[in-house]
């Protein structure tokens, strides 16, 4: 029986600074692309020596949870390797179809749950921040169409409003393709008669399905609106010459 039992090793200082900081970043409180205060800084905010600081920011570079950048600090790790970001973004705005494609199969699998677990665990400030967000689109739409921004960050604020630290993660690591997608899509959807109204509608049941604490109405409407962007954002494509490539 006593050989089930292993001796208690107290951990080191800089072990300690290692599970905090990926606790923070487990949370979301620490979100890719962000920068990490200075050595010095850690080392007054934690209450510890500079060498103990250094040595936990070494491994968390090591597991790949931080890089540092020569002249610039230290910054929270994408999931996605940030030498890929332009390319990719570069074959959305071409309107490259099967990259679109591939984007929205992304989104349809990540809103969709963001959507219903929304519906469930929203707070009410970001449920207040998504009605302040669809009156700006109700206002633009009279002008033709609302900006893109607006549109982005009404999803955001969904996935935000999931609580979900890891796919807070996963929409941050592709924030650019994301917006991209979103301006390439609403661009084909202004120009072709009907579709502002159509979107808005969307956007109006989304919003009310959340509101309304309804988690499977939620996901259904944001799998139809979804599902309409890619069939028409393929038929429209089809239609439309790709944007010329990027120097």
């Amino acid at each position: 029986m006593t050989t089930v039992f292993k001796p208690i090793r107290p951990k080191k200082l800089s072990e300690e600074i290692v599970d905090q900081i990926k606790e923070l970043i487990s949370r979301g409180e620490l979100g890719p692309g962000q920068r990490i205060p200075s050595e010095r800084e850690l080392a007054t905010l934690l209450g510890v020596s500079r060498p103990s600081v250094r040595e936990a920011i070494m491994v968390l570079e090591a597991m790949g949870f931080l890089e540092s950048r020569q002249g610039g600090g230290t910054f929270v790790r994408s999931l996605a390797d940030a030498t890929m970001a332009d390319p990719l973004a570069n074959m959305v705005e071409r309107r490259d179809p099967r990259m679109l494609h591939a984007l929205t199969e992304v989104r349809i699998g990540l809103e969709t749950w963001s959507a219903y677990l929304a519906a469930k665990r929203a707070e009410k400030p970001e449920l207040d921040r998504l009605r302040q967000l669809f009156t700006i689109m109700e206002e633009q739409a009279e002008n033709g169409g609302w900006d893109p921004e607006v549109d982005f960050q009404f999803h955001l604020t969904i996935t935000a409003a999931s609580h979900n630290t890891l796919q807070v993660h996963v929409l941050n690591t592709i924030q650019t393709l994301f917006q991209t997608t979103i301006m390439v899509a609403l661009g084909e959807f202004y120009s072709k008669e009907g579709y502002i109204k159509l979107l808005l509608e969307h956007h109006r049941n989304i919003l009310e399905a959340i509101e309304n604490r309804n988690p499977e109405r939620a996901r259904e409407v944001m799998m139809q609106h979804l599902t309409l962007v890619e069939e028409k954002l393929a038929l429209f494509l089809q239609t439309s010459p790709p944007a010329p490539e990027k120097d």
